[in-house]
């Protein structure tokens, strides 16, 4: 049986692929994810859904967006489990691909070649501006990148970080709107210069 999918107003035939969905946090970027596993079920697809077990913000078992649009998902703590757990999937949805190592890249392109379309959902960079865990490899090796965007919540431009509001220096901090605010490059840099 042949696969199709949308893609920016086209079918594509498929054989696997990577697809990333990238940006600052409140951006859309889980929104984005569910929207296209919820199209590639409805395309009776078979959808297999995963996150680092380490983000239990929303919940401990589903993918959640910031608007609380929901799918069940599977909590792992190893990229490697993904090759174990992914054999009768079409479609690999992987959310906060950030917090997971380094070997997600390979085990990405492993299950592209194995057929799979992968669509991975996650930060590209820290509150530092720094690029985020195995996502910048992620994007190198990715057949389509989409990066969405938040509203910088100091003058409304197009959003360029996650501006952590609190104090530690841990790269990894789960928060929500208490502990981060979406800015542009201008508003950052005038924080960071003050």
């Amino acid at each position: 049986m042949h696969k199709y999918e949308e893609t920016h107003g086209r079918e594509l035939f498929s054989r696997g692929r990577i697809e990333v969905i990238c940006g600052s946090m409140f951006s859309g970027k889980t929104e984005e994810l569910i929207r296209r596993l919820k199209r590639a079920r409805i395309a009776k697809q078979r959808v297999e859904i995963y996150k680092p077990a380490v983000d239990t913000r929303y919940s401990e078992e589903d993918v959640v967006s910031h608007d609380s649009h929901a799918v069940a998902a599977t909590p792992i703590d190893s990229s490697a489990s993904l090759l174990l757990m992914t054999a009768d999937a079409d479609v690999v949805g992987i959310d906060e691909a950030q917090f997971f190592d380094d070997g997600l890249t390979e085990v990405c392109r492993q299950l592209a070649s194995n057929g799979k379309r992968v669509i991975i959902a996650g930060l590209d960079m820290d509150f530092k501006g720094v690029p985020f865990g195995p996502m910048p490899a992620l994007c190198a090796i990715a057949e389509d990148v989409t990066k969405v965007h938040a509203i910088c919540v100091r003058c409304g431009d197009l959003a360029y970080i996650s501006h952590r509001i609190v104090e530690g220096e841990n790269r990894v901090m789960l928060g929500e709107t208490q502990e981060y605010e979406p800015l542009c490059r201008h508003c950052y840099e005038e924080i960071c210069n003050h």
